[in-house]
């Protein structure tokens, strides 16, 4: 069993007429898993629905706390990319835990959207790698002490 927590973030936009801009929706994630017919167990949790650039220093600690009683060894987060390394660094003391945080850089609900792609590579390393903290953005999976995103490229890349 796999399970999502989804925190907001680019991810889980879409366009409010009523505000003209663009705010956190529902999670996309389920639909996503539904639409992609995974062959594993998952359940989505909301936990927070906010822009990660305004997550503070107790939504962390919430994030970190959910993580930490949560009898799942497998748990997926889906996060803003703006503050997605400064979570996943708050996660590294959770132990006997695979961790792995994504996002999408475009709103899932965009035609031209990396969040089914993310979401899906995050799935795939989830199941694989062994028990820590890890980022997956553009294909790659990311140590999140050696890792930056570039705003420029619009992707995360590996700091030497």
């Amino acid at each position: 069993m796999i399970k999502v927590y989804t925190t907001g973030g680019s991810i889980d936009k879409i366009y409010s007429t009523q505000c003209s801009t663009f705010i956190v929706g529902q999670p996309q994630s389920g639909r996503i898993l539904r639409e992609a017919n995974v062959g594993f167990k998952y359940e989505v949790v909301p936990l927070l629905a906010k822009d990660s650039l305004d997550l503070t220093p107790t939504d962390r600690q919430t994030i970190v706390e959910a993580v930490r009683s949560d009898p799942c060894e497998q748990i997926l987060i889906t996060h803003g990319t703006d503050s997605l390394i400064e979570t996943a660094k708050a996660l590294s003391p959770v132990e006997r835990k695979t961790i792995v945080l994504t996002g999408a850089m475009q709103p899932a609900a965009l035609k031209e959207s990396d969040a089914a792609f993310n979401l899906g590579c995050a799935a795939i390393a989830l199941q694989t790698l062994p028990h820590g903290v890890y980022i997956v953005m553009n294909g790659q999976v990311f140590d999140p002490n050696r890792v930056r995103k570039d705003r420029r490229l619009d992707r995360f890349e590996t700091v030497p």
